[in-house]
């Protein structure tokens, strides 16, 4: 017998939003297998292992419209992967310079005892924004080691 998981399990299970579910399937890039009596989505396996492979797309660095180029049977060749992921990270390593100089503007300016401007609080919690959606890729990986015990378990 198969089994089947609803939106709000799913979730649970992938450390992803409802949201972004309901999302991705409007787009068009991860709908349920099924619905129940009640009109719930409904996954199964293989939706679920459709979801590993978006999931891993995406932390490549490949776009959701990227992505669904990919499910359809588009293949990027391993310099193309690896040119997206050096962009990346030239636009993470960017990010995290200007952290860098914002926190030290800050601390310049508390350390001659003058208060920093409304201005330049602003501007560095935008930049610690921008440089928190990195440490979103850690998070992943608790769902990729969630997708390994699930394989497990469907495996046994």
């Amino acid at each position: 017998m198969q089994q089947n998981w609803k939106v709000g399990d799913l979730a649970k299970l992938t450390g992803l939003t409802v949201r972004t579910l309901r999302f991705y399937d409007q787009i068009g890039l991860f709908s349920p297998s099924g619905h129940s009596t009640a009109g719930h989505r409904l996954y199964n396996e293989a939706d679920i292992r459709r979801l590993q492979q978006i999931l891993s797309l995406k932390d490549l660095g490949l776009s959701l419209e990227e992505i669904q180029t990919v499910l359809k049977g588009h293949t990027f060749t391993p310099s193309e992967v690896v040119a997206i992921q050096i962009e990346r990270i030239r636009k993470n390593i960017k990010t995290e310079q200007k952290l860098l100089a914002e926190l030290e503007r800050v601390a310049e300016r508390m350390n001659h005892q003058e208060p920093p401007s409304v201005d330049a609080f602003i501007s560095l919690l935008e930049t610690m924004k921008m440089s928190h959606e990195k440490y979103i890729i850690e998070h992943r990986l608790n769902w990729e080691r969630r997708f390994d015990l699930l394989g497990d378990f469907l495996n046994d």
